[in-house]
Parts: structure tokens; sequence; C-alpha cells
């Protein structure tokens, strides 16, 4: 990204001064200022004589990647998007799959959305297995809450004389990363940024990275969405397009999972993180579960090929004393 003296002749407050103050702080370019965090160096402009104008800086800042970074939105965009010709992946749930025309689509960003225990991690990790057992390509799975399971993921591997080995290859294909704030987070996005464009250099296809999975992408936004003031929403905005930069650069599917809130008096629930979110994802999922059974029903929300409302019903398989996540 662009040094930030490049963006003082449009916005005179990122002068020398705040310059000055961020690359003592490690800042040099819009990336640096990305990848740090904000909180801390609110605060450790509070300590300067000239604090109200670094504060001023920063906002405008927040100000600058919100609107730089925004998701494309156009209809052209959309069009040529959906024209591209590009793969499905199986979710490894044949009632899904039919819904989405094939499964998971590479080059998009696709959210899952439900309450809790309706069964979004288990749709997770069952995405994972069946790419990295029966598509031959590698996952890469963020996890911010503590329940990636090897065990289970094992468990929705099909069975072969050779059960064990293929186990072990299917799981060797699934790089787990443990993230639990959003800054960590966009260091873990820069890191595989860089291996996929060395990937690409060597032209190294072998088992390429073709799913990424989020899981719960509202874990990581949520905290950081309080106050009044812009910065938790263009960190938000600015992570959903580097994530959907990873997926129309390299081709990749992007599965993340969002939580469900109350809205008012209606006593209807629906997705969190706000209007601003909404426009990110390319497919919008509703995932909702019988507590009384494990039967279970996927609605489109959103698609950029098909209309909203049709929904599928579907039967989230599991063990005994397994929980729903």
């Amino acid at each position: 990204m662009a040094p930030l003296k490049h963006l003082e002749m449009e916005n005179p407050i990122i002068d020398a001064c705040f310059r000055d103050f961020c690359s003592s702080h490690g800042i040099l370019t819009v990336e640096d200022f990305l990848l740090h965090d904000i909180y801390e160096l609110a605060a450790l402009a509070e300590r300067q004589e000239n604090a109200d104008r670094l504060k001023e800086g920063i906002t405008v800042m927040l100000s600058l990647i919100e609107v730089k970074c925004r998701p494309w939105l156009n209809g052209m965009e959309l069009l040529e998007d959906m024209q591209r010709s590009k793969h499905t992946l199986s979710s490894g749930d044949k009632e899904t799959d039919s819904l989405l025309q094939g499964g998971l689509r590479e080059g998009q960003l696709t959210e899952l959305v439900g309450p809790s225990s309706s069964g979004k991690t288990q749709f997770c990790m069952q995405a994972a297995a069946s790419v990295a057992e029966k598509q031959d390509g590698s996952v890469f799975y963020i996890d911010t809450g503590n329940s990636f399971s090897a065990r289970r993921i094992a468990q929705f591997i099909c069975g072969s004389s050779d059960a064990a080995a293929l186990r072990k290859r299917v799981l060797s294909r699934i790089s787990c990363h443990t993230v639990y704030d959003i800054y960590t987070m966009f260091d873990t996005l820069q890191g595989l940024e860089v291996a996929l464009r060395s990937q690409v250099q060597k032209n190294v296809n072998e088992y390429r990275l073709r799913l990424l999975i989020v899981d719960s992408i509202s874990s990581l936004i949520t905290p950081i969405l309080g106050g009044s003031g812009s910065q938790g929403r263009a960190l938000m905005v600015a992570l959903g397009y580097l994530l959907k930069k990873l997926a129309h650069e390299h081709n990749i599917a992007i599965l993340v999972t969002n939580h469900t809130v109350g809205a008012g008096e209606s006593g209807k629930t629906k997705p969190a993180l706000g209007e601003t979110w909404k426009s990110i994802p390319h497919v919008r999922l509703m995932l909702s579960r019988d507590n009384r059974n494990s039967n279970c029903t996927i609605s489109i929300l959103k698609h950029t090929s098909m209309p909203s409302g049709q929904t599928v019903k579907t039967t989230m398989t599991r063990n005994d004393n397994q929980q729903y996540l």
C-alpha cells in the first residue's frame, strides 16, 4: 500500500508531524497503519502536546480506509463476476450443494449466518473435510473460538480399505490457525497473501489453496464496533475487502460464519454486524435448526445470480456426545 506521504496532498492533516508520530511507532504505510492496534495508537497520541490534531489524523486515516476499501458493488462488476468461469467446491452436504447449484463458488465470499448451536461450525468442518478429501485442495481454517476439532473432521471422511492413511492425508491438507483479535487476523491474512504470491511465482500447483474458512468473523469484529467512532467500522470494511481481494486474485472460495442478533420488538433475528457488513459477502445463507432433532433449514438471503428466499432442508448428522457449535 501507499506511503503515508502520498496522502498529504488531498488530506493536509496527514502532514510531516503526523507521519513522524506514526513512524516512531513503526507505521510508514497505509498497510502498517491498518495492521496496528488503533486503540493503542490513540492512547499514545493522547500523551502528545498536539493530541487533538494527532487523533484527528487517526480518524481521517480510518475514514480514508473505509472509502478506499469499499467492496465491489456496481452492477457491471457483479455481472462480470457472475459470468467469469469459476469452479464450485462441494460443501459436503448434498442438499446445500443442490441449493447453490454446485456448492461454494471459487472467487467469492460466502457467509453462513445462524444462531448459537445451529451447526455453523459443523458445516465449516464438513466443508473443510470435503474439499481436502474429494477435490485435492488445501484448506486454510481460521478458528476464532477454539472450536476446531480434527477428530470431528476425521469423522466426515469417507471410509476406505486404508481409512487411517486417508484421514492422515486429508488432515495434512487442512491448516488451522487460531486467531482471537482483528489485528492478529490482519497479520494472518497478510502472511497468507505473501505465501500465495510466492507459490504463483514458483508455479506451485500441488494441493493449491482452494478454501479459506473464518469461524467466526463476528467474534473478531463485534468487540471493535462499540462506541460512536468510525474506527471499528473502518477496520471491518478493510477486513472484508482483504478477504474478497484474496478470493478474487487467487480464485479461492471463502466461507465465513456470523451470528444473529435480536431485531427489536418484532422478536425476529437478523445477521449481526449491521448494514455496512451486509454489502460485503457475495452470498449470504441463513442456517436454522429444529432443537427437537437434527433437521436444519438453509435459506438464501443474498446471492449474485440466484433469487433470495430459496430454502432447503438438510440433516446435520453427529455422533453421540458431539455438541452443535
